[in-house]
């Protein structure tokens, strides 16, 4: 005879006014410098910062001490850490490997209302796994295009067995979280159910143009009246980089003053430095670093073609740049051309390097873009998304309530 572990857990009764006990699981978190951990970091904070209680559950990172699996709790904040192996290609990130029988006996003891699982590797799946056994209330985050990623590794015919266990995971939440209705399209064509459309959020007291800095500019080599064009990302093969580079070439035919700043390390860096031989390469920024680095361009390109989202779009944007990327994602969700930046259509190359060369010849044209790039982005603060994504769990519990009920 199987137990049925939910006979021995008391039912959730929280309402809206009450503090929810929230376990979020992510494979990336903090100093780690990605979209998906900076994301997740600002959301436990804001969850935190409006009184509910959290586990944090994620891979040991080489800052944390090597003893022990769990941290004291600190004001209704505990993290659970979990051995991680480095991802393939991605040495500086790691892959939490499963705790279900770990977080078995965490959550009889101690009952999450709600399981919020941000990555699909082997720590989420024993989270989603463990939740549904024991009853819990799961919501996921569609975050990276996995699939997509598969041709430029060379590993193309791996990409309809990815994009199956993706939506495998996925499907088992009470609903999955998606950046863009243009995403949740995709997503609901290949089978994926359940799908919420919650936008991102940008820092835009962090990123914001008062963060320029003229030193920064002197140091480059560039005069005010000249562009500085930025990239800021990971420098993969899935970043689309010779666009960038080809970009930039026709930029430097039209204006010889211009000056391309690369921010960001990966494993196509010295693909990167082939293609922009006159770039100048800043590596890794974070924090009021990489704002000084934003706020002191003008332009800023963004080429990639495989992202859900795209959150160093609406930082550019914060810092008052000039965006030219494609229409999709963050960009097409929050750019009009002509007005706060420029979108060229899908995969549209010849369209992106039009754009591109129009901001970078009309130094004041971008900026004026830029001040109203701004105004979109100040729109775009965390506390409307963490209104959405408290939401979500409510009705995610009551759901379950309600059919536990019947």
């Amino acid at each position: 005879m199987t137990l049925d572990i939910r006979a021995e857990l008391p039912s959730p009764t929280r309402t809206a006014q009450d503090r929810l006990r929230i376990a979020v699981v992510t494979e990336t978190y903090p100093p780690e410098v990605n979209g998906v951990a900076g994301t997740v970091a600002q959301i436990v904070a804001g969850l935190r910062s409006r009184g509910h209680e959290v586990q944090l559950i994620r891979p040991r990172q080489p800052k944390d001490e090597a003893a022990g699996t769990a941290q004291e709790a600190e004001a209704g904040f505990t993290e659970t850490l979990t051995r991680g192996v480095a991802i393939p290609r991605y040495p500086e990130l790691r892959m939490g490997m499963p705790i279900a029988r770990r977080l078995r006996g965490d959550w009889i003891l101690e009952r999450p209302d709600v399981v919020h699982i941000a990555t699909e590797g082997p720590l989420g799946w024993s989270a989603l796994s463990t939740a549904r056994r024991l009853g819990i209330p799961v919501l996921s985050e569609f975050r990276t295009n996995f699939h997509s990623y598969m041709q430029h590794y060379g590993i193309g015919f791996m990409q309809p067995a990815v994009l199956a266990y993706l939506r495998k995971f996925h499907n088992q939440a009470a609903c999955t979280m998606v950046p863009t209705a243009g995403l949740r399209r995709e997503l609901e064509a290949t089978g994926f159910n359940h799908l919420e459309v919650v936008a991102r959020g940008v820092d835009t007291e962090l990123f914001q143009p008062a963060r320029r800095c003229p030193d920064l500019r002197r140091m480059w080599g560039v005069l005010e009246s000249e562009p500085v064009i930025l990239y800021v990302g990971r420098l993969a093969p899935e970043k689309n980089l010779d666009l960038l580079g080809e970009t930039f070439g026709r930029i430097r035919q039209r204006v010889p003053a211009a000056r391309l700043v690369v921010v960001g390390d990966g494993p196509a860096r010295d693909l990167a430095r082939s293609l922009c031989p006159t770039a100048l390469f800043a590596g890794r920024r974070s924090g009021e670093e990489l704002a000084r680095h934003y706020a002191s361009a003008d332009v800023f390109l963004f080429p990639s073609l495989t992202e859900t989202f795209g959150n160093v779009t609406l930082e550019a944007m914060a810092s008052g740049l000039a965006v030219a990327a494609f229409d999709y994602g963050a960009a097409g969700a929050n750019i009009r051309t002509g007005i706060s930046g420029w979108v060229a259509p899908f995969a549209d190359r010849g369209a992106f390097i039009r754009g591109s060369v129009q901001l970078a010849l009309d130094v004041a044209l971008a900026r004026r873009l830029g001040r109203k790039a701004r105004d979109t982005a100040v729109e775009r603060g965390w506390d409307a998304i963490l209104d959405q994504v408290e939401s979500l769990y409510l009705r995610s519990i009551t759901e379950f309530q309600s059919r536990r009920s019947n």
